[in-house]
């Protein structure tokens, strides 16, 4: 008689290779028994127990370690092979024939031999591998079940509904966790099944559980746990789950009490302040952002949300306690006791193994999270809030808070003169981050500014006022707009990449952006005086920035407060002005035309030419993109319809950015804006102006000053305009951009106008 080991052996061979199953399939149901390792020892002659009971003094039913361990490979070798054959009867590449005999084998070890039972009992072993094999095995089996339209198992169900109402600490809890978990992972990485109907059959029976367990485990303080090792599994498993929960109310449009928990349950914000490892209270904080941003699951759900499908009512309300809850957590000092540590928090520990450097600096992923959701839940709660004077008072009150917590852990300090610049500092990293922050930044300036539209080009007090406000705060949105050109070297190619792209939110931001610079036009020419007024005060040069002084900011602040208070009107910022006074020192862009033009004697570039290919997409339609000059609300609307019509057309954009030669990542990014910084730069001849000009200083060296940053900005958008009609004209641009290019020609006309 062959052993035991020796048929699984070769079973495990076959079922690797995706063979079939020639023999009688109920025969190996007795080989994959759980219960064969009980006795794998009667299986072979030369070993049996009346043996083995005679070595040890003839005490019966006692085993030798060594029976002890080959039961033990027997099993581990039981559940191997049962994970491959799962893996393989649900793969879609495993050939039909074998895959029928792997079914009829499942669904025996299901009837005959009780697995799920044997398997859960098995989950619950001391030994950490025999366990996590039984898990993964578990898990694979319901999803089988799943996809067979079959009965979940009640040994199972009534398993987990028992673990998690009676302890959120217990390893069984964690099992329970894990295991559905994958499940759901599984269900959402299938796009050819069923997902919704599906995942409420897995969902149903543990609705009510669910609730209890996250009650039990974020109501209570953790010096009350006896096992925290525990709790922190069951942390990270059930944050995770939370995320997965969310996601099919997004994409799948299932209604669970469950999937709210989070949203209008606060209590989970109090772990932050528990003495857990960093990298649990960081997931905390991401899977908040997710939630905030409607991104829950973005990583697993294929595809974006069915335009037709009925929308969440619920949700909307949901996502505004979210984000008054975690405001009022703020309020109460949240990020004073959350610790941003500089350790490697990455793959679930904190510790620096011997022989690694130890990272300098905070967590930046902690701090970006950190930062959105508070923007994003002032931005959410603005945009339900009627009352101006209350939107100043949390305003001022939140972002002093996120803006001393963002002090306390920068290695580098913020400029006194320029709170704004906070964005850049720690998102410069995280374009997706940053553009979501920029956005956000620019709703709340929306709504707290409705109404106070600047077309004449003149500040009123009140607007002069709005400035200050809104600047010393951090979310002035022509600063913010300003440090994105200066941090990418005004390279229009990083924005051509941001606007083609759908993976990040730019061109809702660029176009909101572009709407208000027509109205706020005065405000935007009083800023772009605002940062060379600091340039100058703090004494850059040729070379790059000097990181000032504490006195230095001081004095520049004075400086540039007398420049904000000085009358702007139509004229060009002093900055910009000709030592004579001439009024159109500014140059003349003929930018709202066609045509591409080059201001004649006062300013230099080094131009680099912007290839496109030859030929594009033969058959490829362009998509249509709305008319960005009807309502506010319509745009809001019909911006919102595109994007999501957009980013269904990742495929050609991604063939896009390659025929292009685009960046794709932040890092090149970085590098090719470095490379270019000397060729992007606007220069002025040494002999059209005499020394200290603003637009273009003469050193005393012969170097030549860069001009003011108003000029700077108004060629890389009339480059950025060019490089999209290019593409336009050889169909290169992933969608219709006519209604863009209308709202930059309007831009590029008021710059003619300076």
């Amino acid at each position: 008689m062959e052993g035991v080991e020796e048929i699984l052996d070769q079973l495990y061979k076959k079922v690797l290779l995706g063979g079939t199953l020639e023999d009688d399939v109920h025969g190996y149901i007795f080989y994959l028994n759980p219960n064969l390792s009980e006795q794998a020892d009667c299986t072979t002659p030369s070993l049996t127990r009346s043996n083995v009971s005679g070595t040890l003094g003839g005490v019966p039913g006692a085993k030798s370690p060594f029976e002890m361990s080959r039961a033990r490979e027997v099993k581990l070798l039981q559940l191997t092979v049962m994970d491959v054959m799962l893996s393989r009867v649900l793969s879609a590449e495993t050939e039909a024939l074998a895959k029928e005999g792997y079914r009829k084998l499942t669904e025996g070890l299901l009837q005959s031999a009780e697995v799920d039972s044997k398997l859960i009992w098995m989950l619950q072993n001391s030994d950490k591998l025999m366990s996590h094999l039984a898990a993964k095995c578990l898990s694979s089996l319901l999803y089988f079940q799943l996809r067979a339209k079959m009965a979940l198992s009640n040994p199972w169900i009534t398993f987990c509904q028992k673990h998690l109402s009676e302890s959120p600490e217990s390893r069984e809890a964690v099992h329970c966790l894990w295991i559905l978990t994958v499940v759901i992972k599984e269900i959402f990485k299938d796009t050819h099944c069923q997902q919704a109907e599906m995942l409420k059959q897995l969902l149903a029976p543990f609705d009510i559980t669910f609730e209890v367990f996250y009650n039990s485990l974020f109501s209570q303080h953790f010096g009350n746990f006896q096992n925290p090792s525990n709790v922190v599994n069951s942390l990270v498993c059930f944050l995770e789950l939370l995320e997965l929960l969310t996601a099919s109310r997004i994409h799948l449009k299932l209604h669970f009490k469950s999937q709210r928990m989070l949203f209008l349950k606060p209590c989970a914000l109090d772990i932050l302040a528990w003495p857990i490892p960093a990298f649990v209270k960081r997931k905390l904080v991401i899977v908040i952002k997710k939630c905030l941003l409607g991104k829950m699951g973005e990583d697993l759900c294929r595809g974006s949300v069915p335009a037709l499908m009925s929308p969440d009512h619920f949700l909307d309300g949901d996502v505004l306690a979210l984000a008054d809850a975690l405001l009022h957590a703020v309020r109460l000092g949240l990020w004073k006791d959350l610790s941003v540590s500089g350790k490697p928090s990455r793959f679930g520990g904190d510790e620096v193994q011997p022989g690694c450097q130890p990272r300098i600096g905070p967590d930046y992923v902690t701090l970006r999270a950190a930062s959105l959701i508070t923007v994003k839940s002032l931005e959410i709660k603005f945009q339900n809030c009627t009352s101006a004077a209350e939107m100043r008072a949390d305003l001022q009150k939140f972002m002093s808070e996120l803006l001393t917590f963002l002090k306390s852990h920068l290695r580098r300090p913020l400029r006194l003169y320029n709170p704004c610049e906070w964005l850049f500092r720690v998102f410069i990293e995280q374009d997706d981050d940053m553009v979501e922050a920029a956005k956000a930044s620019l709703s709340i300036y929306l709504q707290l500014t409705r109404g106070q539209d600047d077309t004449s080009g003149r500040l009123t007090q009140e607007n002069e006022a709005w400035i200050h406000y809104t600047h010393r705060n951090g979310c002035n949105p022509h600063c913010i707009f300003l440090f994105l050109l200066k941090n990418i070297v005004f390279d229009s190619t990083v924005l051509l990449d941001f606007l083609i792209s759908s993976e990040t939110c730019f061109l809702e931001y660029f176009v909101k952006y572009l709407k208000l610079l027509q109205r706020d036009w005065g405000h935007f020419l009083a800023i772009c005086k605002f940062f060379d007024a600091a340039k100058l005060q703090c004494g850059v040069h040729t070379h790059g920035a000097v990181t000032p002084s504490l006195v230095q900011d001081s004095r520049a602040s004075h400086t540039i407060q007398r420049a904000l208070a000085s009358p702007v009107g139509h004229t060009v910022p002093h900055a910009l002005a000709s030592p004579v006074g001439h009024r159109n020192a500014c140059p003349q862009v003929s930018w709202a035309s066609n045509a591409s033009s080059e201001p004649q004697s006062q300013v230099v570039m080094a131009r680099q030419a912007h290839t496109v290919p030859a030929h594009g997409p033969p058959s490829q339609t362009p998509l249509s993109l709305v008319d960005y000059e009807s309502s506010e609300d319509s745009d809001e609307e019909a911006t919102n319809q595109h994007l999501a019509n957009y980013r269904q057309t990742s495929s050609h954009q991604e063939m896009s950015r390659e025929t292009q030669g685009l960046p794709r990542t932040s890092q090149n990014r970085k590098e090719r804006s470095r490379s270019r910084e000397h060729q992007q730069r606007l220069l002025l001849p040494l002999q059209s102006n005499p020394p200290n000009c603003a637009t273009g200083e003469v050193a005393p060296n012969g170097a030549v000053q860069e001009v003011g940053l108003f000029l700077r900005t108004v060629k890389c958008l009339q480059e950025l305009q060019d490089a999209i009609e290019r593409l336009q004209e050889k169909n290169l641009f992933p969608y219709n951009p006519a209604a863009l290019l209308k709202l930059l020609k309007v831009v590029g006309a008021k710059c003619g106008k300076v």
